[in-house]
């Protein structure tokens, strides 16, 4: 199906299960998907500063990429001390 809609990408997403990225503030982590970062960089600066929202644990979020032909979901949480 993706033949059909979609034209060639020499470099789609590599993403690997149990792969970490460290966010520091807006800052895109060093080799994410741009896509991915896009669609996860407002919860990442939500949670920083702390959020009561819809997950049972306020320190974190389960989100997805926006790609549909690649889906990836990303489990965001906030860590105890500050990144580097």
């Amino acid at each position: 199906m993706i033949d059909q809609y979609e034209n060639p990408i020499k470099d789609t997403c590599d993403m690997k299960v149990e792969q970490v990225y460290i966010a520091n503030g807006w800052e895109k982590p060093d080799g994410m998907c741009n896509s991915a970062w896009e669609s996860m960089s407002a919860f990442v600066m939500t949670l920083a500063h702390g959020y009561d929202g819809w997950m049972k644990n306020k320190k974190s979020a389960m989100i997805s990429c926006n790609d549909g032909f690649r889906p990836v979901s990303f489990l965001i949480e906030t860590m105890a001390e500050d990144a580097e």
